[in-house]
């Protein structure tokens, strides 16, 4: 291998993003915090590293097998790199925006670190962005997230957008009321993960078919709701299973659209979420395009988020149109040059008096260049 390879060469997982994709993630990103800020999100800017005591309070500990850590040489502190900006944005609402008006609604963008990948995300490092209410414990609250971060998906242009609801406090609920507990508890868990219906009736006990019934929920929204409705759930799974009717009421009547589905046993992926929660999909496109929900911000604070992976949102629209290049020779008048801007081309400046415009238009990629009698095409 030689030396210039070697210094290509990047770790697992990361990779160099060239134009025109690099422009076209930050003008995606910035239209989204545009279509936030216009619905009275703020936006925060969270650094990239952290110590780890806060960084992994609460909640947040959950993505600790995702961070990178390292020494901080002022401190002799050990340090995380954000495996997700969620956890960073609760922290600064509840220390410093501890005494701001609730509801807060903030809004994010940035880049975050895993230590590995996954099999439908290989990528280890991709931008997120993502909003935040927090201070409501209303289902409208938790509506307005999911309708504001659907919106944003019509308005760029995803095709083909779903939601899949989840209620990761339903089954907890359900196992404290049948006493279920330890091992069997583990085991039930991962079986109705899997939707393991054999294994639910093999070492459910007394709730097995209760708990066959939620398997069989799954599906279209309104049809779960009403399967929900006629189950004998017991007084704590029941609230859980009404919170979830009215979110999806909620949603509904703020936007119609969106194709919501149920899945009231699924919990990966939503360990440390404290009510409903929610992963969003695109048509042809296998991986997520982000998940969100409820939960507790500092562990006390009623919240509800969402977060957009990047890479799986530019995945899902189209290829980015690259604008048209033009040639401009050596002292070209800078009024000139506006006026093309104003016509959507992207200039590129000649720096030699002497040189051929035509064969520097064709080699530095230009689809014109600009003669004494306007714009000639590059043969």
């Amino acid at each position: 291998m030689t030396d210039f390879a070697h210094r290509a060469l990047l770790p697992a997982g990361l990779r160099d993003m060239l134009s025109p994709d690099a422009a076209h993630e930050a003008g995606v990103v910035e239209r989204l915090m545009r279509l936030f800020a216009a619905q009275g999100y703020d936006r925060v800017k969270p650094p990239l590293i952290e110590f780890e005591e806060s960084l992994l309070d609460g909640p947040a500990a959950a993505a600790s097998a995702q961070t990178f850590r390292v020494m901080d040489p002022q401190s002799q502190k050990i340090m995380g790199l954000r495996a997700d900006m969620t956890p960073q944005v609760a922290r600064i609402a509840t220390t410093r925006l501890a005494r701001a008006p609730r509801p807060l609604r903030l809004s994010y963008s940035g880049q975050v670190l895993r230590v590995k990948g996954s099999q439908l995300r290989a990528d280890r490092q991709f931008a997120q962005a993502g909003v935040e209410l927090i201070g409501s414990d209303a289902a409208a609250a938790d509506a307005e997230v999911l309708v504001l971060i659907g919106s944003a998906l019509f308005e760029l242009g995803v095709e083909g957008v779903t939601v899949d609801l989840s209620l990761p406090t339903l089954v907890p609920a359900l196992f404290a009321a049948l006493g279920v507990e330890g091992e069997i508890a583990e085991r039930l868990r991962a079986a109705l993960d899997h939707k393991d219906s054999a294994t639910v009736a093999e070492i459910g006990g007394a709730g097995a078919d209760l708990l066959q019934s939620l398997i069989a929920a799954a599906g279209p929204a309104d049809r779960a709701v009403a399967a929900l409705q006629a189950l004998p759930l017991p007084p704590a799974a029941a609230v859980e299973r009404e919170r979830l009717a009215q979110v999806v009421a909620c949603v509904r009547a703020g936007l119609p659209d969106l194709p919501l589905t149920v899945d009231p046993v699924e919990n990966r992926g939503f360990e440390y979420h404290s009510g409903v929660g929610f992963t969003l999909y695109a048509r042809n496109l296998g991986a997520e395009l982000g998940r969100g929900g409820r939960y507790l911000a500092g562990g006390l604070e009623p919240a509800v988020g969402a977060t957009l992976f990047m890479d799986s949102v530019l995945a899902a629209l189209p290829a980015p149109r690259v604008p048209g290049r033009v040639f401009v020779p050596a002292g070209t008048s800078r009024a000139k040059i506006r006026e093309l801007h104003d016509q959507g081309w992207v200039t590129v400046a000649g720096l030699d008096d002497g040189a051929d415009v035509a064969a520097e238009a064709h080699r530095l990629g230009c689809s014109h260049w600009l003669g004494s009698d306007g714009l000639i095409d590059v043969l």
